[in-house]
């Protein structure tokens, strides 16, 4: 039997290889995952979970995947953990936080480590959500590391994101304002049965009342005491209504949007003190990307992102771009819903495709076209992220 036949049969030990496979990016990974979404069946409810250290999200993601089973759903839970400085590896494994669950068939929790990315996740993270949903898990929860404002890269993999606040660890609201409000579907107010619950609502309330979402949602805010268990219910209520929503097409996705504006650096070092240093702006992601030879800096601009790219090796694509006509924007990135049938559209079309869908910064899928079918610029295409790897 095949591997993902293994899998799709619900063989534990083959899911647990797999995931293995697609974190150390093994030859042959990539091939697995597509084999998996061409039998998948149904499409998982992808549920991110963000908020500061010590805000009790791994104790609330416990009691949501305790509250998903008593509805016979399957939930498979990512934890990010920070990275030991001497292995690489996750320093706390959920294993430990989430022991009531080690006998359930119908909970499978894996822990990773950052491994040195920025925004909450690790670079394969959204490899592993993919996985888990075209095995055919109805629930995937992803516990973000947990790293305060930059942690803004799990709006792009989730369909819903839970930002968890609680009272009493300082000025909780001024702490997210610089990115990490702007992402939340709902708003969580942990340990609610601490002193200063109500000031973090008419807070939340305060922002909401100045700041309008795009696509008009207003979040709702849900307060829990995940150590007893008390408003649970109300927040699987809140997130079966937001799901609704997304159903429904009230937040509309659009066919494609601009993801970000590559920028050829010669330094992202130097660069930075300018985006950084004097805009204000905040990196959520720093990786290298082995086989572009280049090393990669993402920074949210509201929906969209400017990635800054500097050249690992002077032979690289962007090392002769930079020779060539120094610093500069060098792409402009479009995300779409179905990446592999943009570019069976565009090449019918007679467009002129760079190359095969690759796994880039992130852990998305991406394409180049030809600035000639683009009219002078080079155009990026990326898997959206319901389909990232």
């Amino acid at each position: 039997m095949t591997d993902w036949a293994k899998i799709a049969g619900g063989d534990v030990r083959a899911l647990a290889r797999a995931a293995t496979s697609i974190e150390n990016h093994d030859p042959g990974s990539r091939e697995l995952l597509d084999e998996l979404r061409k039998h998948a069946k149904t499409k998982a409810l992808v549920l991110g979970v963000t908020g500061a250290p010590g805000a009790g999200k791994s104790t609330l993601v416990d009691r949501l995947a305790a509250a998903f089973r008593k509805q016979s759903k399957t939930v498979a839970i990512v934890v990010v953990d920070p990275s030991s400085a001497l292995t690489g590896g996750a320093l706390l494994g959920d294993r430990i936080r989430m022991q009531a669950h080690h006998n359930d068939p119908g909970i499978f929790i894996r822990s990773m480590a950052t491994r040195g990315s920025l925004g909450g996740l690790a670079g394969a993270t959204a490899g592993l959500v993919q996985l888990f949903g075209a095995a055919g898990w109805d629930i995937v929860i992803v516990e973000t590391v947990g790293v305060g404002q930059a942690e803004v890269a799990i709006e792009r993999l989730a369909d819903l994101t839970l930002v968890i606040l609680a009272p009493g660890m300082g000025d909780e609201i001024q702490a997210f304002k610089a990115g990490i409000m702007e992402i939340a579907d709902i708003f969580v107010i942990n340990k609610a049965d601490h002193p200063g619950a109500a000031q973090v609502e008419n807070e939340i309330r305060g922002l909401q009342s100045v700041g309008h979402r795009p696509d008009g949602w207003i979040p709702p805010i849900v307060r829990t005491v995940a150590s007893e268990g008390t408003g649970v219910d109300e927040l699987m209520a809140a997130v079966e209504r937001a799901r609704g929503l997304r159903k429904q097409e009230h937040w509309p996705a659009g066919s494609a949007r601009i993801d970000h504006l590559g920028i050829a650096v010669k330094s992202i070092d130097s660069a930075l003190k300018f985006y950084e240093g004097q805009l204000g702006m905040v990196v959520s992601l720093l990786e290298t990307v082995p086989h572009e030879k280049v090393k990669a800096a993402m920074l949210p601009v509201g929906e969209s992102r400017i990635e800054l790219i500097e050249p690992t090796e002077a032979d690289s694509v962007i090392g002769k771009f930079l020779e060539k006509r120094g610093e500069g924007l060098h792409h402009v990135a479009l995300r779409v819903p179905d990446l592999v049938g943009a570019v069976a559209r565009l090449k019918a079309a007679g467009a002129q495709i760079l190359n095969e869908p690759q796994r880039g910064a992130g852990g998305h899928e991406y394409v180049f076209v030809h600035p000639a079918s683009t009219g002078g610029v080079l155009l990026e295409l990326i898997q959206d992220s319901e389909g990232s790897f």
